[in-house]
């Protein structure tokens, strides 16, 4: 990527406090089509100081992949729909990536209906 250009993809990170809220906020992300893909850790012990005390808890992280323009929807929606007060919303530029993976992206985040179900 030339030195001058913007990264058209970004990874997103956020964490939840339990497994059913991460799964709940990733199927949101999904069907709105703000994301292509969100991978959930298990769970990560964090340390942090919240309202002037060193607190400790468990959480589950979320890897968002996403195209760059999508970013302040994606944002604003995490902010609206996560149980946290002050959620971990961190958005990394990516710097490239496998040309059919980043293809997939946009297909998937430029599809206009909901993903058709399928029997399994």
């Amino acid at each position: 990527m030339p030195a001058d250009a913007k990264p058209q993809y970004w990874i997103v990170l956020t964490t939840c406090p339990s497994k059913g809220s991460a799964n709940k906020l990733a199927a949101l992300l999904l069907k709105a089509r703000l994301c292509a893909c969100v991978q959930i850790s298990s769970k990560i012990r964090s340390h942090y100081w919240w309202k002037g005390r060193l607190e400790k808890a468990q959480e589950y992280q979320l890897w968002i992949k996403t195209r760059a323009d999508l970013w302040p929807k994606l944002q604003k929606t995490i902010s609206q729909h996560h149980p946290f007060d002050v959620p971990e919303i961190i958005g990394i530029p990516m710097g490239g990536g496998n040309a059919a993976y980043l293809n997939w992206i946009d297909r998937e985040t430029l599809a206009k209906s909901p993903l058709k179900k399928r029997k399994i």
